[in-house]
């Protein structure tokens, strides 16, 4: 039993002795892994002929100018006599020279101007009803009633604003086989202008008033 012992605490003695042994990393990985180096990344070359280049052009070699007046298809027309020159706040200058002054309006048809006063028969200078619409009695229109052949459409001007008219006036125009259209007096001179000199005053109508008028008033205050 003694022996035994003895024999333990010779061998645990011996183990304290002795160094730990290194411990060695093998190198054939890093080597393995190190054999081939790493090639940095080359930005590929694009050559100048995938450019699309053109020689620089000559004097001679550019296209002429546009002229813009030979695209004006109405250039060569005779403007209407009864076209409207300028829109004044007590009238109209037509381009015939002739003048339709001291607050009245003005009717166009069939190449004819007429001064035009629709709120005569109504004893005051009123054109709009009590629900905001413009209105003037079917009476006003007689002329249109009596021409043939009657125009196409007829641009009604309002004045300085532009309002519905009322229904009741509306259906008695297109009783007549005529279309409206309803603008401000400025705007409608320049369609009744525009569509005069392209379709023909025979085709194209107009009644304004001015576009000084003010409800109750008139043109002439």
């Amino acid at each position: 039993m003694a022996s035994s012992l003895r024999a333990c605490r010779q061998f645990a003695s011996t183990l304290r002795q002795a160094p730990p042994s290194p411990l060695r990393l093998s190198t054939s990985s890093t080597a393995n892994t190190c054999r081939h180096p790493v090639r940095a990344a080359t930005t590929p070359r694009i050559s100048a002929s995938h450019f699309h280049t053109s020689a620089p052009r000559s004097a001679g070699d550019e296209p002429p100018p546009t002229d813009f007046g030979a695209l004006d298809v109405l250039g060569n027309t005779p403007v209407p006599s009864t076209s409207i020159d300028v829109c004044m706040s007590d009238g109209f200058h037509l381009n015939s020279g002739a003048r339709i002054l001291d607050g009245a309006g003005v009717l166009l048809v069939g190449g004819e101007a007429f001064s035009w006063r629709p709120w005569l028969s109504r004893g005051e200078k009123r054109l709009v009803n009590k629900k905001g619409q413009w209105e003037v009695p079917n009476d006003t229109f007689g002329l249109l009633s009596l021409i043939w052949p009657r125009p196409d459409l007829l641009i009604l001007g309002l004045g300085p604003e532009i309002r519905p008219i009322s229904p009741e006036l509306r259906r008695h125009i297109s009783s007549l086989g005529i279309r409206v259209e309803v603008l401000d007096t400025r705007n409608a001179a320049a369609q009744f202008n525009l569509l005069a000199t392209e379709r023909g005053v025979d085709d194209v109508a107009a009644a304004m008033i001015p576009i000084g008028w003010k409800e109750g008033v008139g043109a002439t205050w």
